[in-house]
């Protein structure tokens, strides 16, 4: 930017908050700040009419200092003043020069500064860029007016006879519709040129938006007119109707009628439906309320009020159903048949006792039962709900509620609110189109609240025989009798639901698969299923039983199938690539072949020691993917009595470390170890894999084991796997999972387990051939563990400590 050696002037300076007056432009300004007044007093006092205009860098400061001001302003005159009631000034001023503020001589009580002025670089009226360019102009702010700026009259005068190309750049800087930031720009740009580039894009800019806003502007006028025509044609056919005898509204009051009987509603639900018919005759066909109504009457007609799906009870057919769908899941299916049992003995009592007083006491009661299906992803929870649905002969509903925080997803919305709907409940009864569907809520674990209430209150009523046969949603406003619903919830975890909703609830715990059972399900469903999927149905495709193993174990670990159908779906749709590219009609996929297919191994195979170790044992884990075992590291070295723990153990896990460490403490004597030994030692526990939180107190037997077998420096037979909690005096309590652990167990090669005495009831939900390979020794104290899990074999017994003798 240029400035002139000459011209320098001590002005007094009025700040503006959010605009700057250009010269040869005029604008009237309201001086109401103090230190504006102040500049009144002082032109007073020094017979000026001269001031330096400086626009402020952000309009919401009131009292502004130096800093907040930009430094290229306007040398402008006061031409008039004139004094408001509440001491302010209308002042108007005319811009003369552009001015570079070179230092500020004072701040209190009003800023004075010396100012340069800004010299106009020379530019010749008749350059031909410059004419082009305020033509352009011109021409885009004749089309503004035409789309409906609005211009003040004696700047339009100003441009339209522009006196030279500068005096129009600057009054067009005035009437633009821009940010107090641009305008600065403007005023600081020195190139005349550039300066109508600039106010050029501006005003293209302003154009678009007003071209929209007529757009916009347009397309509500059309409607509106439409909305006019409409209403006068449809007043016009009414009359013409009511001329030939005919009447279209009448009809539709009739519908409405014939529909509300042939619902077979209760009938209060009747009486309720007539008089919302009976508002909407009376109603004109233009009142808004009377599609609302319609609505209303429109869900209360739709809903089954006495439709029911005929049920089956053949429980051979069930059965048939169930095993068919489902490998597996013994105990669930079992639950499933004794329903169906007992609904089949109650309907043959009821026929005997047909028409005796006691049933007709009854005859409303309806035997409920609100399964609870609870289990880790993917074990086959919502599909067991659709062979329940399959079995019954009933319909299957199903909504989800994970993430729902609103009460009214569940009861619906109050019909005043506009676009008010039933909740889920009763829309999913309208979606079955009967009164008595198999109805999954999916996910009731993950119900959340807030304060638009809590939707598993609302569940309440539903989910309780003694209340849902009259549920209440606030858009029907009438009840529902839900008694007739088969109503089955799942959940991952039970920690998250509120202890009144589990209540009404029978829990069914799904273990998840074993590896025999997830074997099986590939064979027989899940490679046919993915073989059709994939187009494969008419070539042969060969995939060994040991293949499948493979992939369950080292491509997957989960406790369903989902993780196992995606990697059986990844062989089809390579072996689909292979049969096109070879030009072949089968394909066999081996071992070998999965590193190509499905890249390297996912997951390591756990399995046992190759030898016996010093103060090393193996534990038996329960995971949410089944059962594994895991190696527990005890290492004693000199120190000062610390027990250090890694491996990412829960806080049950460290206490199971501390209360082995203190059995073997208060038990010293008979373990041969001196009474202040572990002041002098440093004793460190380590579980394998740190990366994977472990917790649980089972792992207590393994943590003595493997503690005492490091400080007695006797090894810890290899094939031996242990599970259980102890207790300070060495008691062994029960546990879970035990299917799960010795089927991990008998996969990893070990041949002996170590369980507590109360779990021997557990090994009947083991497989028979997996009780065949393994020894089990059951125990009530860590006394009986010694002999069973240390290795004597190639120890001097006359060295043997006194409890091993």
């Amino acid at each position: 930017m240029m400035l002139s050696k000459k011209n320098k002037l001590i002005k007094p300076v009025v700040p503006l908050r959010d605009g700057i007056v250009f010269p040869d432009t005029e604008n009237v300004l309201i001086f109401g700040r103090e230190k504006s007044l102040k500049v009144i007093d002082y032109l007073d006092k020094e017979s000026s009419d001269e001031v330096i205009l400086l626009q402020q860098k952000k309009a919401s400061i009131d009292n502004p200092k130096i800093k907040d001001l930009y430094e290229t302003g306007v040398l402008a005159k006061v031409l008039k003043r004139v004094k408001g009631e509440r001491g302010e000034f209308s002042v108007l001023v005319r811009g003369l020069k552009r001015v570079k503020v070179v230092k500020f001589i004072s701040e209190e009580p009003i800023f004075l500064v010396e100012a340069e002025e800004l010299e106009e670089p020379k530019v010749a009226d008749d350059d031909v860029e410059v004419v082009s360019l305020v033509k352009l102009i011109s021409n885009g702010l004749k089309k503004s007016i035409n789309l409906g700026k609005a211009i003040d009259f004696n700047f339009l005068i100003n441009i339209l006879n522009y006196t030279s190309p500068l005096s129009f750049s600057y009054n067009v800087a005035m009437i633009l519709d821009i940010s107090a930031k641009d305008r600065q720009l403007l005023l600081e740009l020195n190139d005349l040129k550039e300066r109508l580039k600039e106010e050029l894009e501006l005003l293209n800019k302003e154009l678009e938006i007003l071209e929209l806003e007529q757009k916009l502007s347009e397309q509500t006028r059309k409607r509106f007119e439409r909305g006019v025509k409409e209403s006068f044609l449809r007043e016009k056919k009414r009359l013409i109707e009511a001329e030939l005898g005919e009447d279209s509204e009448a009809e539709e009051i009739s519908n409405y009628r014939r529909k509300i009987k042939k619902a077979k509603m209760p009938p209060e639900v009747e009486k309720k439906a007539l008089k919302e018919l009976d508002r909407l005759s009376k109603m004109s066909s233009f009142n808004p309320e009377a599609s609302y109504i319609r609505t209303y009457l429109d869900w209360l007609t739709d809903l089954p009020w006495s439709v029911k799906s005929k049920s089956s009870f053949d429980i051979k057919k069930a059965k048939s159903i169930l095993d068919a769908d489902h490998y597996g899941l013994k105990k669930i299916k079992e639950r499933i048949i004794e329903y169906i049992a007992v609904v089949k003995l109650k309907r043959q009592n009821d026929k005997n006792t047909k028409n005796s007083k006691v049933q007709k006491e009854d005859k409303d009661y309806n035997p409920p039962t609100i399964l609870c299906f609870v289990g880790p992803p993917g074990v086959g929870k919502t599909s067991l709900g659709k062979s329940i649905a399959k079995a019954l002969g009933r319909e299957f509903v199903k909504i989800s509620l994970g993430g729902i925080r609103d009460e009214a997803e569940i009861r619906g919305h109050r019909r005043t609110y506009v676009g008010a709907l039933p909740g889920r409940i009763i829309q999913g009864i309208k979606d079955a189109k009967t009164k008595n569907p198999v109805f999954m809520l999916d996910e009731i674990d993950k119900i959340g609240q807030d304060y638009r209430g809590d939707p598993s209150a609302a569940l309440l009523e539903a989910l309780d025989p003694e209340q849902n046969h009259s549920f209440s949603d606030h858009y029907l406003e009438v009840p529902f009798d839900l008694s007739d619903v088969f109503f089955i919830t799942t959940a991952n975890i039970l920690d998250t639901i509120p202890s009144a909703l589990l209540d009404r609830l029978e829990v069914i715990h799904f273990p998840g698969y074993t590896e025999d059972e997830k074997f099986n399900i590939v064979k027989s469903h899940l490679l046919h299923k993915q073989i059709k999927a994939h187009n494969l149905d008419n070539y042969k495709i060969n995939v060994s039983d040991k293949t499948i193993q493979t992939i369950i174990r080292r491509y997957t670990r989960e406790a369903g199938v989902r993780e196992l159908e995606r990697q059986i779906a990844a062989l089809m749709r390579k072996s689909a690539l292979k049969i096109l590219e070879d030009k072949v009609n089968s394909v066999t996929i081996s071992v070998r072949d999965l590193h190509k297919f499905l890249g390297p191994y996912k997951y390591s195979e756990q399995i046992i020691e190759d030898k016996d170790n010093i103060g090393i044992s193996t534990g038996l884990a329960w995971t949410q993917a089944g059962g594994d075992i895991l190696f527990i590291e005890v290492a004693v070295m000199p120190g000062k009595g610390n027990l250090t723990l890694t491996g990412q153990l829960g806080d049950v896990m460290k206490e199971s470390c501390q209360a082995a460490l203190s059995y073997i403490r208060s038990r010293w004597e008979i373990f041969g170890l001196e009474k202040k030994f572990f002041e002098n030692l440093d004793i460190h526990v380590h579980v394998p894999e740190g990366a994977v939180p472990k917790d649980g107190p089972s792992a207590g037997i393994a943590i003595t084991t493997a503690m005492l077998s490091a400080l007695i420096k006797i090894p810890v037979k290899r094939d031996v796997g242990m599970t259980g909690e102890i207790t300070l005096r060495g008691r062994v309590l029960e546990i879970g999972g035990v299917k799960e652990k010795v089927i991990a167990a008998h996969r990893a090669g070990i041949k002996k387990i170590i369980l507590p005495k109360d779990n021997k009831k557990d090994l009947e939900d083991i497989p028979n051939h997996i009780q065949k390979d393994l020894k089990f020794v059951f125990v009530n104290h860590m006394d009986e563990v010694w002999k069973e899990t240390l290795s004597l074999a190639k120890i001097n017994k006359t060295k043997l400590p006194k409890f091993l003798a």
